[in-house]
């Protein structure tokens, strides 16, 4: 199967690097890499490793596979400023810290296995290994919990970004079920989501005469008006 080598100016959707892809092996970490496989498979694995990825484009700034860039389009004026707008990629995901998550538990586990060994035995250094130990672990754990709670938030927050370019293409009104539809969600998440974004002034829920409830975008809604300055 023939390496698609993606070539002129692009967007790095990781590091925002814009510019042109250099060639995989021409980064010193894969360089390095490929030495330290050649090593330890007596050459057969650097060789294979070399084979699939020497025609490979990278970002030469994060190491990013160059098909995995956005095209730079040559657009001017206010028509190049709405396309990097609507285009602009979301930011990568935080990690959800599940190693150290469980890195921890198996830390506080283990120390507290040699706590009760040291206290049970009455020897003081078990129960300080222990205690370290088991400290360390939830160190850990919390760190990881930590990077959970920090990458639901930017979920959260790439979700309601999409919400609201989907409000600016509807006109500045959304229901449940269009966002589900669109966003592809379950009816019970797109509500809770519009829900939490209901603050009474830039998104509000209303009841049409029908009984149907949509979310109003009132920023959006009456953006012409707002451009015009209200003449």
């Amino acid at each position: 199967m023939a390496v698609v080598r993606p070539a002129g100016i692009r967007h790095c959707p990781r590091c925002s690097y814009q510019g042109e892809g250099i060639a995989y092996f021409r980064r010193g970490s894969h360089v390095a890499l490929l030495v330290g496989v050649s090593f330890f498979t007596y050459g057969f694995g650097g060789l294979v490793y070399w084979l699939a990825r020497r025609k490979h484009l990278v970002c030469p700034r994060c190491g990013l596979g160059w098909e995995h860039a956005s095209r730079v389009l040559s657009l001017t004026g206010r028509e190049a400023e709405q396309r990097a707008v609507e285009e602009q990629p979301d930011e990568p995901l935080p990690r959800s810290g599940i190693k150290r998550r469980i890195l921890g538990v198996g830390m506080v586990l283990g120390g507290t296995l040699l706590l009760l060994s040291g206290i049970f035995g009455a020897e003081g250094g078990l129960i300080a290994a222990g205690s370290l130990i088991g400290g360390g672990g939830s160190l850990g754990f919390y760190w990881g919990w930590h990077d959970l709670q920090q990458r639901r938030k930017a979920i959260m927050q790439r979700i309601q970004r999409k919400i609201l370019r989907l409000a600016k293409a509807k006109g500045g009104t959304l229901t449940v079920s269009e966002v589900a539809a669109d966003i592809n969600l379950g009816l019970p998440a797109a509500e809770k989501i519009l829900t939490s974004m209901d603050d009474g002034f830039r998104v509000r829920s209303e009841i049409s005469d029908e009984g149907v409830i949509y979310y109003e975008f009132p920023e959006l809604l009456h953006r012409r008006e707002l451009g015009s300055g209200g003449s």
